[in-house]
């Protein structure tokens, strides 16, 4: 069995680990797969994997065009269209897709494609950019204007930006128009949370499979090593965030306001600030850019003493399951999908926003480890990703 998976990274941050642990699984099952991706570079072990679509300079074009009038998702024609061919000449029996925005894709050129060509199409959301005119997410400011169709976006600055135009309700219409109707389609969400808003959606026309993201135990474990030494840490508590980008629905004034309330023997983390982020911050917070080695990400799970995820919109989470596994307990806010990730022996939930039982949460909250580490165990990598090869299979041999 041949797959094919696109996404619009390979091997990196979330999204890009899942595609080559999905792939690592099915080559030692005796199959074979391709990463088709957009962005960026590839660590040098799945590089056998990838296949580029565009460049670096159709990607910075794309985004431009984007940018100006509120089209992502419908650019990179020739991109896209030497990708079709690609496609063809691989002849894969299934096609698994994941992030198909990030400004290297044309939506309408590849499902057309898809729509001819018959093949068993199997589509993982990791946000809900598809159902949607123009965000990926919706929840923190409230906008439902994606159930009937989209307007007068509220979030037409933010991901993907548009400085300009406002192509929201046209963007809708185009991506209903384009996204339903393929034969043999499933769907995979990563919580019950985003299979509840996918059935609201004009794709409630497809079968929808839960599947949580799943990690690499062997990675993901209490891991020892001076990071405490390192940062000035040895006698203080250490409440850890971590996230790929810090935008506004990740919680980052919210740990600024929790910093003023901590007495001082505790220290708040924050790993993947930017520079200009890191230069604003007081000084009980240590600010760390984006660890890049998942290893490295695991020391420094292993030496907090409480992992704290303030993002407003996840439709899943996987930062928290990360920091379980470390052996680490986490407080999470109320929304979305993060509440389904833990549970009450290593957790706290708190209600969004509210500071008082945040601060109360992260003090009271006591390590637990061999707990913390049982539960991340739902989440193994192995037999999560088993269970989409299953999903492969029935659709190879119907």
């Amino acid at each position: 069995m041949k797959v094919l998976q696109i996404n619009s990274v390979c091997g990196i941050r979330g999204t890009g680990r899942i595609c080559t642990d999905i792939a690592d699984i099915l080559t030692q099952n005796g199959h074979d797969c391709k990463i088709a991706y957009g962005r960026e570079t590839v660590p040098d072990e799945y590089k056998k994997y990838a296949v580029r679509i565009g460049s670096d300079l159709s990607v910075k074009i794309d985004a431009i065009k984007s940018r100006i009038i509120d089209n992502a998702g419908f650019n990179s024609v020739c991109a896209t269209k030497k990708f079709v061919k690609r496609i063809e000449e691989y002849n894969p029996d299934i096609i698994h897709l994941h992030n198909i925005h990030g400004y290297y894709l044309n939506v309408e050129i590849l499902f057309d494609y898809l729509k001819k060509a018959d093949k068993p199409v199997v589509w993982t959301l990791h946000d809900c950019w598809t159902f949607t005119g123009h965000c990926a997410y919706f929840d923190f400011v409230g906008c439902d204007k994606w159930l009937k169709g989209c307007e007068i976006c509220p979030q037409k600055h933010e991901y993907p930006a548009s400085l300009f135009a406002d192509s929201s309700y046209k963007n809708y219409i185009r991506k209903k128009h384009i996204f339903t109707g393929v034969k043999n389609m499933t769907l995979l969400t990563p919580s019950n949370w985003l299979e509840r808003q996918v059935n609201k959606s004009f794709l409630r026309e497809y079968p929808v499979k839960v599947v949580n993201n799943g990690i690499d135990l062997s990675v993901f474990k209490p891991t020892d090593s001076n990071f405490r030494q390192k940062h000035g840490l040895e006698h203080k508590k250490v409440v850890l965030g971590v996230a790929s980008v810090w935008d506004r629905r990740k919680g980052l004034s919210d740990f600024l306001e929790l910093s003023k309330m901590l007495d001082d023997s505790y220290r708040i983390v924050l790993v993947g600030l930017n520079k200009e982020q890191i230069s604003n911050l007081p000084k009980n917070i240590i600010g760390l850019p984006r660890v890049p080695e998942a290893s490295e990400l695991a020391e420094i799970y292993s030496a907090a003493d409480v992992f704290a995820n303030l993002s407003v919109e996840e439709t899943m989470g996987l930062t928290t399951v990360e920091a379980l596994a470390c052996g680490t307990p986490v407080v999470v806010y109320d929304r979305t999908a993060i509440p389904e990730v833990v549970d009450e022996i290593t957790s706290i939930v708190v209600k969004y926003g509210d500071i008082n039982a945040l601060k109360n949460a992260v003090t009271s909250i006591h390590k637990r480890t061999t707990d913390c580490i049982n539960r991340a165990t739902h989440f193994d990598k192995n037999t999560r990703y088993n269970s989409i090869l299953d999903t492969y299979l029935k659709l190879y041999e119907s």
